[in-house]
């Protein structure tokens, strides 16, 4: 039987005992139905993970014991940054959970021209706390020990004048467009890193376009089909780990 695993932010040692948060506990106890004596297992979203006991549960209220530290899912070899154009709800919601669970390291919601979805200061702390319970949720089920970064929404704009011009070896800069002459599998042998820029639903802006190949970034196509923003982003991420990453 599959263990059922949690994510516990914070430091975790060997024989410690904790007390779940309050959300985490009332999950254990009114969800998962568990009781003192059941066995789970705790992560920290930093690649550590421990075998662990219900000593107690009262409502939300629950008391671990932590075991030995367990052999974590390894990463890819290689460092996958998605710079994901925000869409509606349930898209991006699907975008961040797959990228989740196909390996990316980090990942950058990105404001586009031609985005549906808008989001002021209060808007984009929310959506933020909100994709974080996404990656959580995602990282429990796929076996992940180790959390993606996940940064704050910003202006795709922004986010090209922060990036340095000239692309270092062992890495590489993507930009997913319908059309582009070369396909994903012309990337060099030996990349160590790359980030890919999907668009919204709308696709990105020429000017957008343009700044980035202006940066470096590489246009590149994924097959001869036009896909939705959360399915490009899907199948791009697999084939780039079939190709140079974990997958195969």
């Amino acid at each position: 039987m599959r263990l059922t695993r949690l994510y516990v932010a914070g430091a975790l040692a060997e024989g410690a005992a904790l007390v779940l948060p309050p959300a985490t506990g009332q999950h254990v106890t009114r969800v998962l139905r568990m009781q003192a004596g059941a066995a789970l297992g705790l992560f920290d979203g930093r690649g550590g993970e421990y075998a662990a006991t219900i000593e107690s549960a009262r409502g939300a209220t629950v008391t671990v014991r932590l075991g030995a530290r367990l052999g974590a899912t390894p990463e890819s070899p290689l460092a996958i940054t998605l710079a994901q154009g925000v869409s509606r709800a349930e898209r991006m919601d699907f975008a961040i959970q797959k990228a989740t669970e196909l390996g990316v390291r980090r990942i950058v919601p990105l404001l586009c021209e031609r985005s549906v979805v808008r989001l002021d200061e209060r808007q984009a702390a929310a959506k933020l706390e909100h994709w974080r319970g996404v990656v959580i949720a995602a990282a429990e089920q796929c076996g992940r020990a180790t959390l993606p970064a996940l940064d704050p929404p910003r202006k795709f704009i922004d986010h090209l004048a922060a990036t340095a011009p000239g692309v270092p070896a062992g890495s590489a800069r993507a930009l997913l467009l319908p059309g582009a002459a070369d396909g994903l599998a012309t990337l060099p042998a030996g990349l160590g890193a790359i980030e890919l820029v999907i668009g919204p639903e709308g696709g990105l802006g020429d000017e957008e376009v343009r700044l980035a190949l202006e940066r470096g970034y590489r246009a590149l196509r994924l097959g001869p089909r036009v896909l939705r923003t959360e399915t490009a982003a899907a199948a791009a991420i697999a084939v780039l780990q079939a190709l140079r990453g974990d997958l195969g």
